[in-house]
């Protein structure tokens, strides 16, 4: 009996599937370093010690790579983001925990220069716009749940949950476009006391609630 190319246990299908996450994190690591617009097929060929023709094999256009790869990443961060806001613990723990996810660690963390190349890269490129609305809104949405349910358990008093959410969201933006660009303007201590400042008064509470949550 002739096995189906696609089926789950198909040894050939294991194989493309692991050699398509090799060229999405390669891809990953060379628009870090060079930026979406000055990345080509070529260089993540060399990253990869592939030729470029197996790389069009997997995706038709630099274009089709650089969403793949976006996606990839997008899904990653918003399991993470799934597994923090669901976790046990009180709702100021968790929105804590949310906040300080979204901060870029310090030193080598460079997951939000490769955000801000897609942002550019956006502009110009519709499927980027979508990847990047759903994980804004899946940041939005998640801060908004915690806080909705801090309000219901009487931990938070806050009248527009949803509203609170893009305020605090919008402010985690700007903060870190900034401390990316401007590391010697801005520290990631400095940041995080803003943002936990800001969204201790959309909650009702004091700044040090969050410090010590």
């Amino acid at each position: 009996m002739l096995k189906d190319p696609d089926a789950p246990n198909n040894p050939r299908a294991h194989l493309a599937d692991r050699r398509r996450a090799e060229l999405l994190r390669a891809a990953r690591k060379v628009v870090v370093e060079r930026g979406i617009a000055s990345t080509r097929v070529a260089d993540i060929a060399k990253e990869t010690r592939v030729s470029g023709g197996l790389i069009h094999y997997h995706f038709a256009t630099k274009d089709d790579l650089m969403v793949a790869m976006l996606r990839a990443t997008s899904d990653i961060e918003r399991a993470q983001l799934d597994e923090i806001v669901g976790s046990p613990g009180t709702a100021l723990h968790r929105l804590d925990r949310v906040i300080r996810q979204y901060i870029p660690g310090e030193g080598t963390d460079q997951s939000w220069m490769l955000w801000i190349e897609a942002w550019a890269a956006g502009l110009r490129t519709p499927a980027l716009r979508v990847i990047l609305e759903e994980l804004e809104l899946a940041w939005i949405h998640a801060v908004e749940r915690v806080i909705r349910e801090g309000v219901e358990q009487g931990e938070f008093t806050c009248v527009d949950p949803a509203a609170a959410a893009e305020r605090v969201d919008a402010m985690l933006d700007g903060l870190i476009v900034r401390l990316t660009l401007h590391p010697d303007a801005v520290t990631h201590a400095r940041v995080l006391e803003h943002v936990r400042v800001a969204t201790a008064r959309e909650i009702g509470l004091d700044p040090a609630d969050l410090a010590n949550a």
